[in-house]
């Protein structure tokens, strides 16, 4: 399907409308607070609805308790047998790629400064490692499974964060269009799909067609069980960068919630990087996955380390060799990314598992071993639009 400016206009008025349409009957009947209270103990799939749940939240549970059905399954086990492999470089791509591409658009910028406290950077970090990690566990969409219940109650938030900039007037719908629309939710979905492929190549990360491929299906199921319109959404490689650089072409640029967004990611990082000396090394690689144009519209400070991190890509290249020949150094490599990203998301959370709950007020709650053989090298596919 061919994606125009015009086509692309046309998804910004729409929102998610069974979500919306629960949010607004439990605001309505003032059975927020008695949902997020009884939810909060909801954190597995198969797992019973408690006693007293309002109708229409467990109409809603119910109506998404299960995952298209259209899954292939055997490429989600792909796409759960990339991330094992990946997994460090994976978290390193969402955390100095996807967000500071976030942070670039400048009307996400803004929604994000208006809807998360900015004293908890850490808090939006850990929520998306958190939804991460339970996609990619082998029991993500069974009993018992993290992954669901999370999607579902993620997919309230958004519709609450249109309720309320809608009903308090703090949007500008006619020139933003509506908040977390179905454009914006599929840009995103590029953002933690293709763009991450792209920093993953990058960095000098070795990767497989099949595997670049299942991870870019898995988070097309992803965009599906937060309500995205598949109707819309790309289904292959070259689909994806065609509406991701569309996408970032019409809207990326520079703003000051972009610049202080980036701010808080850097300081985060640099408090997590024992010491001091190696504190350079986080802006740099922010710099080096998002590009010097975007990385200055994000005012991410120049420093001597931005040469230093571009030899990441070769040490990288030394490491994923010794994997891709040595069974044994692939399974030591494995589990030290492993821990590595346990050790990120825990420096994130603080040992806290994140619950996702409907805000009752915006400003009270957010402050105003691989068994993919490494055969056919994946490559990224070639821009789709020229890039200012």
């Amino acid at each position: 399907m061919a994606r125009t400016e015009e086509s692309l206009d046309a998804l910004r008025t729409v929102g998610d409308e069974l979500a919306d349409a629960t949010v607004a009957t439990l605001f309505e009947r003032g059975e927020v607070g008695k949902f997020n209270t009884l939810m909060r103990y909801v954190s597995t799939a198969g797992q019973e609805l408690p006693d007293g749940l309002p109708e229409v939240a467990r109409a809603y549970l119910h109506e998404t308790s299960s995952p298209p059905a259209w899954v292939d399954w055997d490429e989600m086990e792909k796409a759960r047998l990339f991330f094992i492999d990946n997994n460090v470089h994976i978290s390193t791509a969402l955390s100095f790629a996807s967000m500071p591409a976030c942070y670039a658009v400048p009307h996400v910028a803004k929604l994000l400064s208006a809807t998360h406290s900015l004293k908890y950077p850490s808090k939006r970090m850990a929520e998306t490692g958190q939804f991460t990690v339970h996609l990619m566990q082998p029991n993500a969409f069974e009993a018992g499974g993290r992954f669901v219940p999370a999607a579902q109650k993620v997919r309230l938030l958004h519709a609450s964060i249109r309720h309320h900039l809608a009903r308090e007037g703090r949007w500008d719908v006619a020139a933003l269009g509506t908040p977390i629309c179905q454009e914006d939710m599929i840009g995103g979905q590029m953002m933690f799909s293709i763009q991450v492929l792209d920093a993953l190549h990058r960095l000098g990360v070795h990767m497989s067609v099949d595997g670049a491929e299942s991870y870019l299906y898995a988070w097309r199921v992803v965009g599906a069980m937060l309500g995205v319109d598949q109707d819309h959404v790309p289904r292959d490689m070259a689909g994806a960068r065609e509406f991701s650089d569309l996408y970032m072409t019409r809207h990326m640029g520079p703003s000051e919630e972009g610049a202080e967004l980036t701010r808080q990611l850097i300081d985060l990082y640099e408090e997590v990087v024992p010491g001091t000396f190696l504190d350079p090394v986080v802006g740099a690689l922010v710099r080096h996955l998002v590009g010097d144009t975007c990385a200055d519209w994000l005012e991410v400070p120049r420093t001597p380390w931005d040469t230093v991190v571009r030899a990441a890509p070769a040490l990288l290249h030394v490491l994923e060799t010794i994997e891709d020949r040595s069974p044994l150094g692939a399974m030591a490599l494995d589990r030290l990314g492993h821990l590595t990203t346990l050790f990120e998301l825990s420096s994130l959370t603080r040992g806290r598992v994140m619950h996702y709950a409907i805000p009752e007020h915006l400003k009270k709650d957010y402050g105003l071993s691989s068994a993919v053989p490494r055969t056919r090298r994946w490559t990224p596919p070639g821009p789709a639009v020229p890039m200012p």
